[in-house]
């Protein structure tokens, strides 16, 4: 593992002393660094593999060399070669903290730089409960942080059935990464002092990653643009040039809104008549309006359209390898599924490359949520088909279980899967919740949080549209989520009025003040599944004579009990197919001494499996063994599991041994020792 960590930092090093000097040498550069990077990723790729055992070897904080763009006040500049602009105005939201003050509050929204000072401040502050560790390091080079949150002095975080939260993968979804935030402040700030919270920070673990996507978050809250996930350039309109029509923030203010002209002509809008403010806008028959509305800003390339490829376009929640189909125009048939945003293959992207392998070298995870803006909606598989034609029956009813816990303490009115309940029968390819279920064998949800301001259907016509969205802005939000209409000159159309609802602390996101409950109630769902997890305890240690031979030895029946006292079992059934987890397995031990010799005390019978792998302990394989391990099965929930043991005493002597008890996503059962008399 040293030489791949050495592999990377040389080629971390080699980008960053390419890339140091101005925009067009660091352009130039990327495209031979796209080179190089290609001839050796397969190397890469097989090395990671070959060391996925890397679960321990986590990558310290180092000091890190930021991206130009984070040390200048008033130019951000976005990474890669691309045809239109990569350097863009800074700008401060109001809605966002931009420095880590004494307090960390959820009354505003946080930077990376302050999410990760807190993360830092956590595992200073609680060294016996945070391990914080850089997973992994963005397309920009930005670190991408991640915490262990367990009670060390309770056994090791691998030890115990454990939970992955993720935030803001899509760069504008930034609600998502503040209810990670939100659930590591409770844990910790709770520990000690709330029981039900130190039981489960004693006995699970959390792995939080609040932030895996700080390329698009960090263009988020520092510019006017917005852009799906990585910054890495895409063509997005297929016309073979890359983010060559990013959107211009025409009236300087900071934000992209709507603009709306007069054209009579091809008018397809006009003034809401319902709405006295004439703020609210309302289709009609083209042709038969007064206005015609877009985007703000400009057709840079010049096809007839606005703002239809900016920065960056892949999107990481398509990137997955389960299910994963080509971008169009990259299907050869012309006849094939494709789908928008999928990268130039399954995991291309380090961000999501990330989660995959760490999730694999931790199979310990028994539960993840992954989580976006906005519908709100609890989301889970299947991506591509009806759930009753996929899953497990079993394992189907622990989605739907959950499906109706979120939505009680969530409030949320929708849950379900992604095929039919949210895209009425549209397939999405390449998503985490797949993965997650047939490649992982998990629970795996990828919620949506926060409604775009859809509280209340005041007029009660049956739909809650924008006029009630302006209502509910002017009565609960003090009317700052609509910006008021204001001329400015547009080269093409001329006068033009740029307004709207704010599209990030409004429309994607809920607005600063209203970012708590939301926050909060996710991460409690999420807490809630954590309470579902195995829970295993020892029951009895059952010994029983089975028969008596006339040579002074005797056969006994040694019989191990163990309970879940949690909800759910040791493993899904789709786990146990994939073979991502290990059935639970009991091992019983004696004393080496007792083995040994031409006149034994103990005999292990080692053709008891019946059929069932067996697993021969100390001594090795066709010596005398002292100990044994068998499959048990899975440990139903609230439930009793039991393994049988046969070994043959030849003395009439008093003799102790031990039981221990595995499992990969039910934890580990200490020794308890057991006589036989």
């Amino acid at each position: 593992m040293n030489v791949l960590s050495g592999l990377f930092k040389n080629i971390h090093a080699t980008i960053f002393c390419s890339t140091k000097f101005d925009t067009f040498n660091k352009f130039n550069s990327q495209i031979k660094i796209t080179v190089i990077m290609k001839r050796i990723w397969s190397l890469i790729t097989l090395l990671l593999m070959a060391n996925i055992a890397f679960s321990q070897d986590y990558k310290p904080l180092n000091k890190t060399t930021w991206p130009e763009s984070d040390a200048n006040d008033s130019i951000y500049t976005v990474a890669g070669y691309r045809h239109g602009l990569s350097f863009f105005p800074q700008v401060k939201h109001d809605d966002v903290e931009y420095k880590a003050g004494e307090d960390l509050t959820f009354d505003i929204f946080h930077s990376a730089d302050v999410m990760n000072e807190w993360m830092i401040r956590w595992s200073k502050e609680y060294p016996e409960l945070v391990d914080l560790y850089q997973i992994a390091e963005s397309y920009e080079g930005r670190p991408i942080l991640q915490m262990t949150v367990t009670n060390k002095n309770k056994g090791k975080h691998t030890d115990k059935p454990a939970a992955f939260f993720e935030g803001n993968r899509h760069s504008g979804e930034i609600t998502s990464a503040e209810s990670v935030m939100w659930l590591a402040d409770h844990l910790l700030s709770s520990y000690g002092k709330d029981n039900e919270i130190t039981r489960l920070v004693d006995n699970f673990t959390f792995y939080l990653r609040p932030l895996n996507n700080p390329d698009g978050h960090n263009l988020y809250i520092h510019t006017a643009q917005s852009n799906r996930s990585t910054v890495r350039p895409t063509d997005n309109d297929n016309d073979g040039l890359l983010d060559e029509d990013s959107p211009d923030d025409i009236n300087g203010d900071g934000i992209i809104l709507t603009m709306r002209w007069k054209d009579s002509e091809n008018g397809n809008m006009v003034i809401d008549p319902d709405d006295p403010s004439g703020r609210i806008m309302k289709r009609v028959t083209p042709g038969e309006g007064e206005y015609v509305t877009g985007s703000e800003g400009i057709d840079n390339d010049g096809d007839g359209n606005t703002n239809e490829d900016g920065i960056g376009g892949l999107d990481l929640h398509r990137n997955y390898p389960e299910n994963w189909r080509p971008e169009r125009g990259v299907e050869a048939t012309g006849r094939g599924f494709t789908q928008n945003g999928a990268g130039e293959y399954p995991l291309s992207e380090t961000e999501t490359r990330s989660v995959v392998t760490f999730l694999l070298a931790h199979p310990n995870v028994y539960i993840v949520n992954s989580m976006d803006t906005r519908v709100p909606m609890h989301l889970r598989p299947p991506s591509t088909s009806p759930s009753d034609e996929r899953m497990y029956a079993e394992d189907l009813e622990w989605y739907k279980y959950f499906d109706d816990l979120g939505k009680q303490i969530t409030g949320y009115e929708r849950a379900g899967d992604v095929y039919q309940d949210y895209g009425r029968g549209n397939p999405l390819f390449g998503h985490g919740p797949d993965f997650g279920y047939w490649y992982y064998g998990s629970i795996w949800y990828g919620d949506e949080l926060w409604n775009g301001a859809r509280y209340k259907d005041y007029d009660d016509d049956g739909d809650i549209d924008d006029l009630d969205l302006l209502r509910w802005d002017e009565e609960e939000n003090d009317g700052d989520g609509f910006i008021e209409w204001t001329k400015a000159e547009h080269p093409y159309y001329g006068t033009v009025e740029i307004g709207g609802f704010h599209p990030k602390f409004f429309s994607q996101n809920p607005p600063a003040k209203h970012l708590l409950p939301w926050a909060s109630n996710q991460a409690l769902f999420n807490l809630e599944m954590v309470k579902h997890l195995p829970v295993l305890e020892w029951e009895d240690i059952k010994i029983k004579k089975e028969k008596a031979y006339k040579k002074d030895s005797t056969d006994y029946i040694i019989i191990v009990n163990y309970r879940n006292t949690g909800r759910l079992p040791t493993a899904l059934k789709q786990a146990h197919l994939v073979k991502i987890v290990r059935e639970d397995q009991v091992t019983i031990s004696f004393d080496r001494t007792l083995v040994q010799g031409d006149d034994p005390t103990l005999k292990i019978i080692s053709d008891q499996q019946r059929g069932r792998r067996s697993y021969y302990g100390r001594n090795g394989r066709g010596g005398a063994q002292s100990s044994i391990t068998l499959d048990a099965g899975y440990a139903q929930g609230e439930s009793t599991n039991r393994r049988e043991f046969k070994v043959r005493v030849y003395k009439d002597i008093e003799i102790k041994g031990t039981a221990s008890v595995s499992s990969t996503r039910g934890g580990l059962l200490e020794e308890k020792e057991f006589v036989i008399r």
